[in-house]
């Protein structure tokens, strides 16, 4: 806010008076306010001069400009510029350099080379403004353009001019010009005789050869704060935060004094090496050099605490902060949000604007990362989308990509969409994320048209770009998509690191060409735990077990398996039904952490694991030794009990998840359905799905309703289950039909089975089980000439069901076989035993029920 004209008329100098000279008197009332460092009274003053329709000396006037740079008043500078344009101050070069130097400094650099081209006058200190201004603006070949030039036009590079340009070095890499600077300034003495390109030469340095830059700064003469400061910023940056932390001691023991950009490079270092001891020490040190009511350096020590991980010490210090700015309200909602405490971190937002605090872009930037993994994500996403619409505030790229984020972590492909074509500004994460969102939803084609937009637009593809798109690539029909992915990457010069890499493995695999992603993977020179996890997901995704087996075995010689790599094994157990396998993982993790308690999400996956395999026992051991439970294995242990016929136990399991304070979710429902269901507990099963709507209003999905179909068809109820469907809210798919199909057929009922069989066929039409699910219908009915009907039509339409398989596992080998298969080496003797076992049931009285098993074709089982 400017300050009054009244209020600054005390910094008028003595001895002057207004009437005698005005001009005089507003030009020397600027002077000293400079000398005040009162920048807001200098735009007053220079406002009421306007007002006057005076205007700045020559002498004043760049004081104004230089003030507007610092206050942000872009409109004023523009103003002031205007006004001269056409009178005798732009011919100034004083004047010029300063509309130069405020053009460059607010980010105009076309402006400023505008002004600076116009002058009929150039000094050194303009050719500064303008290379400087182009170094900041990041234009570096412009600065070594202009530096030849000015060269030729008869001006020696001075201290300024050289800072400059290995600023310009640095960006570009340009190691031999840097060099050649460095022996310009060692003859010319500009090494000494200016602090200012030492510090240059050591972020020059640092950026590629850190020992040169520590060369540099031990051969500094004299070493400022600035040097001290440059060489401790660096050292953070490349990572050395122990380095930099061993700098600011020695900093002491030589008595330099440090200041708050010091103070701050210090906490950053802090937070990366990890000490709360060591934090707490700096902390106790800024309170000590009253840097207590800075509200950087207290921004700085909250971040530090969080990354460090005491959170705790973090929200002391975020509460005692009598006042707080908006950067400091951000750091902490994003402290609780990265430390998975997303309550927390939305009170506090609501909390912000209670107290009447404004929110900026970086607060509804965490908020929608908040969102994006939330549960009632979606709801909270698009209220603060209105919200930041209703603002007022731009769609700039930053918040742009936040808010396609959110919709995309919650799968909302037309926002996703809506809100790319709304952004003013996109970069390659915008792409990048429009085009993982469409391909993780099966839409290859408009993947590769945003693909093709983004070449347009001249936005270059990063690994990323690949990875996403990848993803599109699921089967056999995209291996020639993938491998021209592939050439592009390699045509482009694209990294191939460990992350594109895998994608390029599992794109492979998944698209069957197995030898080619075999050889990416042995190739991978940087491959790492997360490339062998994603191999083992890729070949268990693709019901390839026993080579996920191999894979592991191979990985245990050389990195150490997580717990990302044994959920992902387990699943293969799991699928197989392979209870020595599981339990060989069960005991390999044992040793390495002596007992399942510190990995729930692992203890979770056992716990299904041996469900799966038939030992409940097991199954009930762990999940009753885990220390701490949640949702997840409740929803194990109840679908356990129910897929052994437990039904009584699941309920209980249920009673008791309840008492101990879990609510349940969508998957708990599914699981004690499906218990009840197996069971045979109808009236149990039906007072669930009421209590599931009306106790914890939960809307059923499809998956619900399949389950009391099923219930109702197993205990013969079928007219009951035929009107459920029908009085559904949602419309039924194709697998509610067919749950009711299937009980048809149990109960030998092909009453209606023609007309429900209709509406299967007409949601999955090309599913050949469905043509075998109605032959056998009417085969249990006793209806042939149905039956007959049915084979003709499936030979018609070339429709062949895959063969049912079985398997078994001995000595870690999984033998398969198929009905009437004989491939097996060991086919004779395997159906001799069958025979033999055979007429054993016999003997002692087992008949079999071949009352619709048999009735349709081998070729069609």
């Amino acid at each position: 806010m400017l300050i009054p004209f009244p209020l600054s008329l005390h910094f008028a100098p003595k001895n002057t008076h207004i009437k005698d000279d005005p001009e005089k008197y507003w030009n020397s009332l600027i002077k000293n306010q400079t000398n005040l460092k009162n920048d807001h009274a200098i735009l007053s003053t220079y406002s009421h001069m306007e007002s006057l329709g005076l205007t700045p000396n020559r002498a004043a006037l760049p004081l104004v400009l230089k003030a507007c740079v610092k206050l942000n008043a872009v409109e004023t500078g523009k103003r002031i510029h205007l006004s001269i344009r056409n009178t005798n101050l732009i011919e100034d070069v004083r004047v010029g350099t300063a509309i130069i130097d405020f053009y460059c400094k607010c980010g105009f650099i076309e402006e400023a080379r505008k002004v600076f081209d116009e002058m009929v006058e150039r000094d050194l200190v303009s050719w500064n403004a303008m290379i400087s201004g182009y170094a900041g603006c990041g234009e570096f070949e412009e600065v070594v353009f202009l530096v030849m030039r000015m060269q030729r036009e008869g001006f020696r590079p001075n201290s300024r001019t050289l800072v400059a340009m290995l600023l310009a070095c640095q960006e570009v890499a340009e190691v031999r010009l840097g060099k050649e600077i460095q022996g310009y300034c060692l003859r010319n003495g500009l090494f000494d005789l200016d602090s200012h390109v030492g510090t240059a030469l050591i972020g020059f340095y640092l950026s590629f050869n850190a020992r040169a830059s520590q060369t540099v700064f031990d051969l500094m003469a004299v070493r400022n704060t600035v040097c001290w400061n440059a060489m401790i910023k660096g050292c953070f940056h490349i990572g050395e935060s122990l380095k930099a932390l061993k700098l600011f001691e020695k900093m002491l023991i030589d008595g330099v004094e440090f200041d708050s950009v010091t103070m701050l490079a210090l906490i950053q270092a802090c937070a990366e090496f990890g000490s709360l001891e060591l934090g707490s020490q700096i902390h106790q040190m800024a309170i000590k050099c009253s840097y207590s009511n800075d509200l950087f350096i207290i921004n700085a020590l909250l971040n530090m605490y969080a990354d460090i991980g005491s959170l705790k010490s973090a929200c002391k210090l975020f509460y005692v902060t009598p006042r707080r700015d908006v950067a400091l309200w951000n750091s902490m909602i994003s402290a609780f949000f990265e430390n998975s405490c997303n309550e927390e971190a939305t009170s506090l937002f609501v909390q912000m604007r209670t107290e009447g605090n404004k929110e900026d872009e970086r607060t509804i930037v965490i908020m929608f990362s908040l969102c994006a993994e939330s549960a009632d994500g979606l709801r909270k996403g698009k209220s603060l989308h209105a919200y930041a619409s209703k603002s007022g505030m731009r769609m700039d790229v930053n918040l742009g990509n936040a808010m396609l984020n959110m919709y995309a972590q919650q799968n909302c492909i037309d926002s996703v969409q809506k809100v790319f074509s709304e952004m003013s500004n996109v970069d390659v994460i915008s792409f990048n994320t429009v085009i993982l969102t469409l391909a993780r939803n099966k839409l290859g084609s408009e993947a590769g048209e945003v693909f093709g937009l983004m070449r347009e637009f001249d936005v270059e593809p990063n690994s990323y770009t690949i990875i996403s798109i990848l993803a599109a690539c699921k089967d056999e029909t995209c291996l020639n998509v993938g491998r021209s992915l592939h050439g592009f990457v390699i045509k482009q010069g694209i990294e191939v690191n460990a992350s594109l890499n895998t994608a390029l493995t599992d794109m492979y695999i998944n698209c069957g060409d197995e030898t080619t992603a075999r050889n990416l993977f042995e190739s991978c020179p940087g491959r790492d735990l997360i490339s062998w996890n994603a191999l083992i997901a890729t070949y268990v995704k693709k019901n390839l077990a026993h080579d996920a087996f191999l894979v592991f075995s191979r990985m245990i010689s050389e990195v150490e398996p997580n717990s990302v790599t044994i959920i992902n094994i387990l699943s293969s157990c799991t699928h197989l039904a392979h209870l020595p396998q599981g339990q060989c993982l069960h005991a390999y993790m044992l040793r390495r952490e002596s007992s399942l308690g510190h990995n729930l999400s692992l203890g979770n996956a056992f716990i299904t694991m041996y469900a799966r395999c038939g030992s409940m026992q097991s199954a009930e051991r762990i999940f009753k030794t885990l220390p701490r439970r949640n949702i997840i294995s409740w929803n194990a242990i109840i679908a356990g009990y129910g897929m052994h016929g437990r039904g009584s136990d699941a309920i209980l399991a249920f009673s008791q998840m309840l008492e101990d304070g879990y609510y349940p979710n969508e998957v708990t429902f599914i699981s004690i359905l499906s218990a009840c269901s197996h069971s045979g507990m109808i009236e149990e099963g039906l007072r669930l799905f009421d209590s599931m709507v009306q106790d914890f209003h939960i809307t059923p999905q499809l998956a619900h309703y399949g389950c009391v179909v099923d219930l109702l068809g197993r205990a013969g109820c079928l007219d009951e289950a035929r009107g459920f469907i029908e009085s559904m809210p949602i419309k039924p798919d194709a697998s509610v039909w067919r749950t009711l199909l299937s009980a048809y057929r149990d109960h030998c009922y092909a009453k209606e089975a023609k007309a429900i069989f209709e509406k299967i066929v007409e949601l999955d039409p090309m599913n050949p089980g469905n043509y075998v699910l109605l032959c056998n219908t009417y085969a249990a009915a006793g209806l042939w000439s149905d039956v007959r009907q049915i084979r003709t039509c499936l030979r018609a339409k070339g429709l062949r069901k895959p063969p049912g398989m079985s398997w078994i596992i001995v000595r870690s080998q999984i033998h398969s076989f198929a009905a009437g298969d004989r491939s097996h080496p060991m086919a004779d003797k395997i159906n001799a035993n069958l025979n033999s076992l055979l007429h054993s049931m016999k003997d002692i009285g087992y008949v079999p029920d071949l009352h619709w098993i048999l009735h349709v074709d081998e070729e069609y089982i």
